[in-house]
């Protein structure tokens, strides 16, 4: 007797993209790609400044959504630590502190450790501040370097640390790589436009740096909540 397994029809497998050219298994999450699509294919041209709502000035739907995404990697970071707990501070609860930290102190700076909502803060730091906030990042000796550390973040997020150091469970995987490295070319680019023309390209910061925030907010959350998380191919 035949199997009847053969006559069973075919299913796409996970994560396969059907084009008019050709099907497509990418091993890396393509949301980065759709996101700037959309950004700047479709919500760029919207009427009544909704790319400017979405993006420029303070208090913006993208700055806020930086600091959730921020503050959502640190709460799932500390969940995982604390699942570990048992096991004592090794070296993958070290790295996961690290980056519980990092993303603790990075949530803190964008809301100006929580002076927009309780709308008082430090005067000593305001007074040296460029935008008079109580943060460190925009204080004018560290605000002109700050690209940099996207840059670096950017390249460590998305290429190093899992090319180098794939053991490290608290380093994204490949899948979240593109989260990071949009980040880090939209930097470079803004840097080098202005090393050889003078000038920078369009100040698109906030709306791009969503993508880092998503990005490390998706692999801490898959690492807290694994029965959600990719299949183990698509991750490594």
């Amino acid at each position: 007797m035949k199997d009847k397994s053969q006559f069973a029809p075919l299913t796409n497998p996970p994560h396969l993209v059907r084009t008019p050219w050709g099907d497509l298994s990418p091993r890396v999450d393509l949301f980065p790609l759709i996101y700037l699509l959309v950004l700047y294919g479709v919500v760029y041209f919207l009427p009544f400044g909704a790319f400017e709502f979405w993006s420029k000035g303070e208090d913006t739907p993208a700055e806020w959504l930086q600091f959730l995404g921020y503050a959502g990697a640190f709460l799932c970071s500390v969940l995982v630590l604390w699942r570990r707990r048992r096991r004592g501070l090794n070296w993958q609860g070290f790295y996961w502190l690290l980056l519980a930290l990092f993303c603790f102190y990075v949530a803190g700076e964008e809301i100006s450790w929580a002076e927009r909502l309780a709308n008082t803060g430090i005067e000593a730091v305001r007074q040296i501040n460029a935008q008079g906030e109580t943060n460190l990042h925009n204080i004018p000796a560290l605000q002109n370097y700050l690209h940099f550390s996207f840059i670096a973040s950017g390249l460590f997020f998305g290429w190093f640390g899992w090319r180098c150091w794939p053991g490290i469970e608290a380093f994204p995987a490949r899948r979240y790589s593109l989260y990071f490295l949009v980040v880090a070319l939209f930097y470079t680019y803004w840097d080098l436009s202005w090393i050889t023309l003078g000038d920078r390209i369009r100040n698109d910061q906030e709306a791009i740096e969503v993508l880092m925030a998503l990005g490390l907010f998706f692999h801490c959350f898959h690492q807290a909540f694994p029965r959600f998380s990719p299949s183990k191919q698509d991750v490594d």
